[in-house]
């Protein structure tokens, strides 16, 4: 990911999550050496994915599939790409939250291997200035 996919990331955002990232946010991860990814079918982006690697830790920030191409598997290959270059960077271990009402998201985690380890009360925001918890998930690498 670069500046100048910034626009194309942030308008998927926000078609994508009812509390989007902003684009400070991602220039943010830009700028402060984060994993940052657009992944592309021929020249066309698909999906992107930000993820932070400390030590021998690998934590999954964000990860989102266009939504003209969800279904056709390209979660499932990048995080394996993420897994794998989290790996690389001498990563034993991979976390990520992920919210008990994304159900497509919880099962494409399971099948790449990632397990509910605890939870995070009131993590993420939800709709009416509620919170939603977040389940916190890890995979060995």
């Amino acid at each position: 990911m670069t500046d100048e996919d910034l626009s194309w990331v942030v308008e998927n955002e926000r078609e994508l999550h009812a509390f989007p990232w902003s684009e400070g946010n991602f220039a943010d991860s830009l700028r402060a050496g984060y994993n940052c990814w657009v992944m592309r079918d021929e020249a066309e982006p698909v999906a992107y994915a930000v993820m932070l690697t400390v030590i021998d830790e690998a934590h999954l920030l964000n990860i989102s599939v266009a939504r003209t191409v969800q279904r056709r598997g390209i979660g499932g290959k990048l995080l394996e790409y993420l897994s794998s270059e989290a790996q690389r960077a001498g990563a034993i271990q991979f976390f990520l939250e992920v919210r008990p009402s994304n159900t497509a998201a919880l099962a494409l985690y399971e099948r790449h291997g990632f397990v509910a380890i605890g939870r995070r009360k009131g993590y993420y925001p939800a709709a009416d200035g509620r919170r939603e918890d977040a389940i916190v998930m890890r995979r060995e690498l």
